[in-house]
């Protein structure tokens, strides 16, 4: 996931005296850049993950403080580093109140640090992570496109995973991702990665194929959703003009199965952005596991409407509902108090629906094989 705000202290706490005082669950924050600022026009260009360092000279004011660090909640930044002491010589509580509540890192360094230095010597640790992830994004790449070749990926995957151990893909996307520019692209995968949090050197975040890409590594189940839920979370509330789809594949073991936790990933984010459902993890979806390994999809809509033509035949002329009724009762297992409380119908009318679709079809349903074939014709009706 980058050089993170986690790493930086790691390295920071002793050798420049640098302390966290607020935003403490942005600690996995990435960082795209290191900046000097002292005047809140420049983060109109920020793109996000930026980690700004001031002296405080333009804010030496509460307000003006505040001014700031709310130009950079709205910008995703990654932080805030303040050389306190000269000045600034205290953190005012409402700027510690706000970073809280919004999740944005502030820290702390020393009047007596040569801010120059510490800089310079972070820039090149941002660099050098910078390259190494653009290494692992590739290896991951192979790994999923050329799975069987495992002699290309496994030795640089090992540098950053366990390898032997457990995968999970997650896949993110919103609407004309991969129409965008690389810039307008990369502005949004920013942001998306900032609101990851719990995420350190156990996952890893790149584009590739029309997805934002999250691979997780020893991660268990509960942390997972505790990670996939907090983004949806999150990403809702900051990024209102966007709708997110996100897809979650299956929990693989060995870096030789990433790609099939991907295509997984896949054909869940695909159903999301189908039914405009923000989350969909391909292990919840039922029966329609069956269908994604099938390459030919015409197929499966050819076989669900031959079986079901006369009803659908017959909402198509009458504007009817009778498909949708049909799919409810075999999902609730033939009780019609249940697809009535489900449609919001009258159990009449839903007797009435029955009767009719027992008709159009010539059967009466109470064989077990023919309701399985026709619920999996309406299930396939919506793959």
């Amino acid at each position: 996931m980058g050089f993170t705000i986690e790493d930086m202290l790691i390295i920071s706490k002793s050798k420049y005296k640098m302390e966290m005082i607020a935003g403490r669950n942005g600690w996995a924050n990435s960082i795209s850049w290191l900046l000097m600022v002292e005047d809140t026009v420049i983060t109109k260009d920020f793109r996000g993950k930026e980690l700004v360092v001031t002296t405080g000279l333009g804010f030496g004011t509460e307000e003006k403080l505040l001014e700031l660090v709310t130009a950079l909640d709205k910008r995703h930044a990654a932080g805030l580093i303040i050389n306190t002491g000269h000045y600034i010589k205290e953190i005012p509580e409402s700027i510690i109140k706000f970073c809280d509540n919004c999740d944005l890192p502030l820290l702390t360094a020393p009047w007596d640090v040569t801010m120059s230095e510490m800089i310079k010597d972070l820039t090149v640790r941002i660099f050098f992570q910078t390259q190494t992830d653009e290494q692992t994004s590739a290896a991951l790449i192979k790994a999923i496109e050329k799975p069987g070749l495992k002699d290309e990926y496994i030795e640089e995957l090992s540098q950053v995973f366990d390898v032997d151990g457990r995968f999970q893909i997650i896949l993110l996307t919103t609407d004309d991702l991969d129409s965008m520019d690389s810039v307008e692209r990369k502005r949004i995968g920013y942001r998306l990665q900032i609101y990851l949090e719990n995420i350190s050197h156990n996952g890893h975040f790149f584009y590739y194929n029309g997805y934002f890409v999250l691979a997780l590594n020893a991660v268990d189940d509960a942390s997972a959703k505790e990670i996939i839920e907090g983004f949806m979370s999150r990403a809702t509330h900051r990024m209102p003009d966007r709708h997110i789809y996100v897809g979650v594949g299956s929990a693989v073991n060995d870096a030789s199965n990433i790609a099939i936790s991907f295509r997984r990933a896949v054909f869940a984010a695909r159903m999301s952005i189908e039914k405009a459902e923000s989350l969909t993890y391909f292990d919840n979806i039922g029966v329609k596991r069956l269908f994604y390994s099938i390459s030919d999809p015409l197929i499966l809509k050819e076989m669900s409407v031959d079986i079901l033509e006369p009803i659908l035949e017959y909402d198509r002329e009458h504007k009817a509902d009778l498909t949708i009724t049909l799919h409810s009762y075999l999902e609730n297992g033939g009780s019609i108090k249940a697809v009535s409380d489900e449609l919001f119908i009258h159990k009449n009318t839903i007797v009435y629906r029955m009767n009719k679709i027992k008709e159009l079809l010539d059967t009466d349903l109470e064989n077990g094989r023919e309701r399985l074939m026709y619920y999996l014709a309406t299930e396939l009706l919506s793959f």
